[in-house]
């Protein structure tokens, strides 16, 4: 079991220490449930109150709320709690799951793909033709590569994960289980004798760059021409759908179940809120905001915050839901 001082602990996070305890702490906790021994933080004014109910040995808090240690128990006064979190999350994480073998038996690796050093194959993965596979990746087993796909250097795949043909993927990504990189777009015309409907191929690829995070059972697909691209440093939720032709800029966030039709643009650092839905050939501008649930139907400047649906400026949604709910109560 890991344990450190509560001295270590505010080095760690680079705070300052109020109060003393002798007690290791052995690991973290939400206010309400952590135990002796535990460090809770604490971010927001809502939670300051909680503080006397909580058992946790101390707690790490933002210095704009001003709180007072009691006489048994220790705060570490950070400037930003979720961020001193973070750094603790990493220091108290398990170990990953352990690689017996490099390589493992079970896994088919073709003779031509190209493997770096200190790479890690599971049981079950399939790694295709010319296939390059950066040092010190992680394929976890039952992953599947497919031909003439490049995976940069630390990337980490974790099982189910399927990325197809051509797919350009860069270093220090994480792909969750069952990633779908590279499927088909979505695109059919009705036929001729508007009996059915035919299908457009897609023949691009993925393109996704450095430090990339996708979470489980999220879908990028390929490009119909060119190639479908998520930019450095993005962080796309469980469940999102990134269609075809798309262009992800850098640093942006996708949180579960939102999606982007066919050719949609993101600037550098848009936000998609949950359950967000963007229209096909729209562009949403660096720094711009997308509310949970909205549907956005045209174009979004830079730095705007957009709500509803149809989305639009937020003041403006708030001022709408005011009169409709006034014009309920007539």
């Amino acid at each position: 079991m890991k344990s450190f001082t509560i001295n270590e602990i505010a080095t760690i996070v680079d705070g300052k220490l109020v109060g003393n305890i002798n007690e290791k702490i052995t690991g973290l906790g939400e206010l309400k449930t952590a135990e002796n021994n535990q460090v809770t933080f604490i971010g927001s004014v809502k939670y300051k109150r909680l503080w006397s109910q909580s058992k946790a040995s101390a707690a790490i808090v933002n210095e704009s709320l001003n709180m007072e240690p009691d006489d048994k128990r220790a705060l570490i006064i950070v400037k930003n709690a979720d961020l001193a979190m973070a750094k603790l999350l990493e220091l108290f994480s398990p170990e990953a799951p352990v690689f017996d073998m490099d390589i493992h038996p079970a896994a088919v690796v073709h003779e031509s793909a190209v493997i770096g050093a200190g790479v890690k194959i599971g049981a079950g993965s399939y790694v295709g033709k010319d296939v390059v596979i950066g040092e010190g990746s992680i394929l976890y087993p039952n992953v599947t590569i497919f031909d003439e796909t490049t995976i940069g250097s630390n990337t980490v795949i974790w099982s189910g994960t399927i990325i197809r043909e051509r797919s350009e993927i860069g270093s220090y990504c994480i792909f969750h289980i069952n990633v779908s990189i590279g499927a088909d777009g979505f695109g059919y015309r009705p036929s001729d004798d508007g009996r059915g409907l035919v299908k457009i191929p897609h023949i691009g690829n993925v393109v996704i760059g450095n430090g990339v995070e996708i979470g489980a059972n999220s879908c990028v697909d390929r490009a119909k021409f060119n190639s479908t691209i998520i930019g450095d440093g993005c962080k796309i939720d469980n469940l999102v759908q990134i269609g075809h032709n798309s262009i992800l800029g850098r640093s942006c966030i996708m949180a579960g179940s939102s999606g982007l039709a066919g050719s949609v643009t993101l600037g550098d650092g848009v936000i998609i809120g949950g359950s967000a839905s963007i229209k096909d050939h729209t562009t949403i501008h660096s720094g711009a905001t997308v509310g949970a649930g909205s549907g956005v139907l045209a174009d979004v400047p830079a730095g705007q915050t957009v709500l509803g649906y149809p989305a639009c400026e937020a003041r403006e949604k708030l001022k709408q839901w005011v009169a409709l709910r006034k014009l309920g109560k007539q």
